[in-house]
């Protein structure tokens, strides 16, 4: 044993409140399944109570606590009261597992045990790999026909990666530039290009990022499996060739449903890539499987500093779409608040939805309003207006020229659009709760495919991922990224809409026929303590227009030009009447007899 001790110092651990100090070594030795023994010494002190999760979230280590209670090498402390203590030096399968034993809970021990400079173990082990933890996803359940999770990963503890043509001796820590020499020699004849650049990002990973107290993921039969990487990378030559690196692995012994995931976990989830960093998402992993209540008394247990927010209960704040009140109808001139709510459910349930009417009815305004409302004020809110010539470079991201300030040379640089930039700012740590919207104006005078490229899928799949056809990253769009568009009808152009769009979007009429709009010319005269005349005439003008398309919204009403000596007449001869005139043009229609101001009074008299 004393052979054991020589390499490695000794690491303590101090349990939350009591300051009451543990100590214990690294062994040499591993385990049959690849992880690297933990002995804790005797008189070593154990937390007396175990968080409720505990047996749940870790029942081995839950077990081995309760088998080593009960042969007594672990009781009651005779100098600690109320507390417990080792009483002979304990063998552990990792430091995980004594950290776990110790405290009561779930705990990584690569980061509590501790030198005596206060070094964490990990940090000691692998000074090329140093920081946070991190959460990984590895995919298994598919290589080369098999699935590696249920036939071998879960059964003895591991994960791996094929890398069947990588030559024998390609050590743990290794640099990216030599490996992707190896790479390139290795699989020049057995995978394209863009094939061995992504090997080698994932073969990096597998031997240089990832870290011992690491989280590792993966999907198998429509459940995720989550586990703590507990040793080295080691390379072996596998009977089939699937499996030549790989890794120890504590599994948690259940799985967790993949459709009752975390949207933004699922997105994550969904990049097609054998190894995927999901730091973004480490927070819903970290969360899986436990209430609010076990969390905050997990963060208790190992005295989590009570001023930082447990990033798992941020990351399930709630999004919401406040309701909208009567004030709000009142502000928006709207006849009834409960339609600005059904409007409200109906963004909340679809995301994007399109706003759509003849000219004047107020789409534009009302959907900034609104999205101002929901989203809690105007920084929350991009307006975009789309148009022949706008296309995917416009919107999301291209390559656009620019000038260097210093040299004045003029290059091409990967520009974000309205909508990357949006999206991006939408799903920053801290705004994930908070909606953002995107109006597009005038959503129909684009080329809809075309501005939006891969994206169209993701307006419906929005737990799935892309990779975008500029910059490669994968995206999603956010949860808290909502689309509201809006579309004139008087060009016809609402006919020409595919199915594809309308899947995509709902659709909502303002109409001068049906409220909001209706009235709506009416309320704001009432409110301005102006007459009625505008209105009445707005109204009589509308039930001569047969093709309700073209009926004629309120909003050119609504202006304070139209009240000032001869605006009224104004208006209706340069905005109302050319209107009319494009409407009726090859008709011979009389326009200034059928809707001009002089007809209408009469027939109002």
């Amino acid at each position: 044993m004393a052979e054991e001790h020589v390499r490695y110092p000794e690491f303590w651990l101090r349990l939350p409140k009591s300051g009451q100090v543990a100590r214990g070594r690294l062994l040499t030795e591993k385990g049959t399944k690849g992880r690297q023994k933990f002995v804790v010494a005797a008189g070593s002190p154990v937390r007396s109570k175990v968080v409720p999760s505990f047996a749940v979230r870790k029942p081995a280590s839950f077990r081995v606590r309760q088998e080593l209670i009960a042969a007594g090498s672990i009781r009651e402390s005779d100098s600690r009261q109320g507390s417990l203590e080792t009483t002979l030096d304990i063998e552990f399968t990792s430091p995980s597992a004594a950290a776990e034993v110790l405290m009561g809970c779930s705990v990584n021990g690569w980061g509590v045990w501790k030198s005596a400079d206060g070094e964490s173990l990990a940090a000691h082990l692998n000074q090329t790999v140093t920081g946070p933890n991190r959460p990984w996803l590895v995919r298994g359940s598919n290589v080369t026909g098999l699935d590696l999770v249920q036939r071998l990963w879960l059964p003895e503890g591991r994960v791996t990666l094929a890398a069947a043509r990588l030559r024998q001796g390609v050590e743990q820590g290794v640099n990216k530039e030599t490996l992707r020499a190896f790479v390139e020699e290795d699989y020049e004849s057995t995978a394209t290009y863009s094939q061995r650049q992504q090997l080698v990002e994932e073969l990096h990973v597998f031997l240089s990022r990832m870290k011992p107290g690491d989280t590792v993921c993966t999907i198998s039969g429509g459940q995720l499996y989550v586990g703590e990487i507990t040793g080295d990378a080691e390379q072996v030559d596998s009977e089939d060739r699937r499996s030549n690196l790989q890794r120890p692995v504590e599994w948690q012994q259940n799985g967790y449903p993949y459709d009752d995931l975390p949207e933004e976990l699922q997105q994550k989830l969904s990049i097609q890539h054998d190894v995927v960093d999901l730091t973004p998402v480490q927070a819903h992993v970290e969360g899986l499987g436990l209430t609010d209540q076990e969390l905050l008394e997990e963060a208790e247990a190992i005295e989590r500093d009570p001023s930082v927010e447990i990033p798992a209960l941020t990351a399930r704040r709630e999004l919401k779409l406040p309701e909208p009140t009567d004030a709000l109808a009142a502000e928006l001139l709207v006849h009834d608040a409960d339609w600005l709510r059904e409007v409200r459910d109906l963004m909340w349930d679809e995301r994007q939805l399109v706003l759509y009417g003849p000219p004047g009815t107020g789409k534009t305004y009302l959907a900034l309003k609104l999205a101002e409302f929901l989203g809690g004020g105007p920084e929350q809110v991009k307006l975009v207006q789309f148009h022949p010539s706008y296309a995917y470079e416009d919107f999301f991201e291209g390559f656009r020229p620019q000038e260097d300030p210093q040299t004045r040379e003029v290059a091409f640089r990967l520009t974000a659009g309205p909508l990357r930039e949006l999206a991006d700012l939408a799903s920053r740590e801290g705004n994930r709760h908070i909606p953002h919207f995107l109006i597009i104006d005038e959503i129909n005078r684009a080329n809809l495919a075309k501005v939006f490229g891969e994206l169209y899928f993701l307006l419906e799949y929005r737990n799935k991922s892309v990779r975008l056809t500029y910059s490669g990253d994968d995206f999603a769009l956010p949860p808290n990224l909502f689309v509201i568009g809006t579309m004139n009808t008087a060009d016809r152009s609402i006919a020409l809409v595919d199915a594809a769009m309308r899947r995509r979007f709902a659709f909502i009429e303002l109409s001068p026929r049906t409220e909001p709009t209706s009235g709506l010319l009416r309320r704001w005269l009432e409110k301005e303590g102006k007459d009625a005349e505008p209105a009445d005439l707005l109204d009589a003008l509308n039930s001569r227009i047969d093709d309700p398309d073209f009926r004629i919204g309120p909003s050119y009403l609504m202006k304070k030009g139209v009240y000032r000596e001869g605006g009224l007449e104004r208006t209706w001869r340069t905005k109302i009447l050319p209107l009319l005139e494009e409407h009726h043009y090859g008709e011979g229609v009389d326009i200034e007899k059928r809707y001009g101001l002089a007809s209408l009074r009469e027939s109002l008299a």
